[in-house]
């Protein structure tokens, strides 16, 4: 484990082996980062939050709780999973908002999936096992496995497998990885690999 000296982790937070804490990361109490994780410079992880193993969230990345990451997991830069659903910072009588005024939502993010640069993921949304939210997307609602998604309001555009890469149409809802050769098949709109379907 390495932590960087300006980083601050809280003494209730727990750091698995091998896991890497970038100069200026924050990690709040209760939180949980797995093995072989980095978190990079600047980067935000909320109080009890959980981090799957080697995930990886790139500079100034914010995970607000409670979010939830699974295995493999990439958090481009400055990208932001939020938690409030009507954000305010005063109450209607004008007195200023507590935790108590408030219920934290979170963002799930499956295995493998990666987000990109300066998205945001508005909670609660779920970002299903290996899909790639584009940089810069806004993504309001739950994204499929194996999903592409870019845009505002964040929307499908592609298949991808688990290198990442576009999957080539074969046709008959059959799909193969140019990178792997993995195949892929869709049924009612879903994607899965062969030997799961």
């Amino acid at each position: 484990m390495r932590i960087a000296e300006s980083a601050d982790v809280d003494a209730a937070a727990t750091i698995g082996a091998g896991a890497t804490v970038w100069h200026l990361a924050q990690v709040r109490e209760d939180a949980v980062v797995g093995p072989g994780c980095t978190l990079g410079r600047g980067s935000y992880v909320g109080p009890g939050v959980r981090l799957g193993a080697n995930c990886k969230l790139q500079n100034y990345a914010l995970v607000y709780e409670p979010a939830v990451l699974e295995d493999g997991v990439f958090i481009g830069p400055a990208a932001v999973l939020t938690n409030d659903l009507y954000p305010r910072a005063v109450n209607p009588d004008g007195t200023l908002k507590s935790a108590h005024d408030w219920d934290a939502v979170g963002v799930t993010v499956r295995e493998g999936a990666a987000v990109g640069a300066r998205a945001v993921c508005i909670a609660p949304v779920t970002i299903g096992r290996w899909a790639t939210v584009a940089a810069g997307s806004v993504v309001t609602a739950d994204v499929p496995d194996f999903a592409l998604v870019a845009g505002v309001p964040a929307r499908r555009l592609r298949w991808v497998g688990r290198a990442g890469v576009p999957l080539a149409d074969d046709g008959d809802g059959v799909w193969t990885c140019p990178a792997t050769g993995e195949r892929y098949r869709e049924v009612d709109g879903v994607l899965a690999p062969e030997g799961e379907v």
